[in-house]
C-alpha cells in the first residue's frame, strides 16, 4: 500500500479517527503517555496523517514538524494545525528532507506496518534524531493476525489486506505482518536500543459504550490490538 492511497478516503478516515475506540481512546493516549513531558522538545511526527497526535503534542509544549506520504492527509493536517507546524509530503521509504541530528524525538503512529522493508526508514529516522533521542512508535500487534487466522502462521513476513468502514465510507488497507523478533532485529540493526515495549489498556476516560463487553464489565482490562515501542538512538 502506498501512502497516497489514503487520498481516496482521507476525510472519512480523519472523521473516524477523531472518536474511535482504537484511535482516539486507545492508540493516541498510549503514545502520549509514552512520550511523557515533551515541553520544549523538537519532535518529528513521521506519518502524521491528518495531525491529531501532532496537535496533542504541540498543545503539551512540543515544537512539532510533520510529514506524510498522502497529500490529502497533509492538507487536512494543515487545516488542523495552522501555519505554526511545518508539514511536508514525503515518503518514509525514501531519504527524508531533514538534517542529521535535528530532532529530540520522532513519533510514528501506526505507520511501519505498511512497509515490507523496515531498514531504510528506521535508518533515516535514526539519522535525523539527536544521539540519545527517542523513536516512539506503534504498530499492529504481531499476535492479532495469527489469532484471527491460525492457518496463516506467525513467523513469516507477509502482506495482507483488510476491509474497513471509515465514517460510513469503505476503504481497503494493506499491511505487512512480521513477528516480534523481526521487529526487534530491525530496530537494533538500525542502531536503536529498545527501552520500552508496551501493551496498554484503553484510556480510563474511554466512554463505556465504546468498550468491548468484557472490558466494560471489568472482567478484563486490556485487549490485543497494537504494540508500542520506545527506542533510543545510540
Amino acid at each position: 500500500m502506498k501512502a497516497d492511497h489514503y487520498d481516496e478516503f482521507g476525510a472519512s478516515y480523519d472523521a473516524e479517527n477523531a472518536g474511535s475506540l482504537l484511535n482516539a481512546w486507545y492508540e493516541r493516549p498510549a503514545m502520549l503517555r509514552l512520550a511523557g513531558d515533551v515541553r520544549g522538545r523538537k519532535i518529528l511526527d513521521a506519518g502524521c496523517g491528518s495531525g491529531p497526535l501532532s496537535a496533542e503534542l504541540r498543545d503539551r509544549g512540543a515544537d512539532l514538524t510533520g510529514f506524510d506520504g498522502s497529500p490529502a492527509m497533509i492538507e487536512l493536517a494543515r487545516r488542523r494545525l495552522g501555519d505554526d507546524v511545518p508539514l511536508t509530503v514525503a515518503d518514509l521509504a525514501q531519504p527524508l528532507p531533514y538534517a542529521d541530528g535535528t530532532f529530540d524525538d520522532v513519533v510514528s503512529s501506526l505507520v511501519l506496518h505498511y512497509l515490507e522493508d523496515w531498514h531504510p526508514p528506521l535508518t533515516e529516522l535514526h539519522r535525523v534524531l539527536k544521539p540519545g533521542g527517542r523513536l516512539i512508535l506503534s504498530v499492529n500487534h504481531p499476535l492479532v493476525r495469527p489469532l484471527l487466522f491460525p492457518d496463516e502462521g506467525y513467523f513469516g513476513v507477509r502482506q495482507f489486506s483488510d476491509e474497513f468502514e471509515f465514517a460510513g465510507r469503505p476503504g481497503t488497507l494493506t499491511f505487512w505482518h512480521r513477528p516480534l523478533h523481526a521487529m526487534t532485529d530491525a530496530f537494533t540493526a538500525a542502531g536503536f536500543r529498545i527501552t520500552s515495549i508496551a501493551e496498554p489498556p484503553p484510556s480510563p476516560d474511554t466512554p463505556v459504550e465504546l468498550l468491548p463487553p468484557r472490558i466494560a464489565s471489568g472482567e478484563r482490562t486490556a485487549f490485543v490490538c497494537f504494540l508500542f515501542f520506545v527506542l533510543e538512538a545510540r
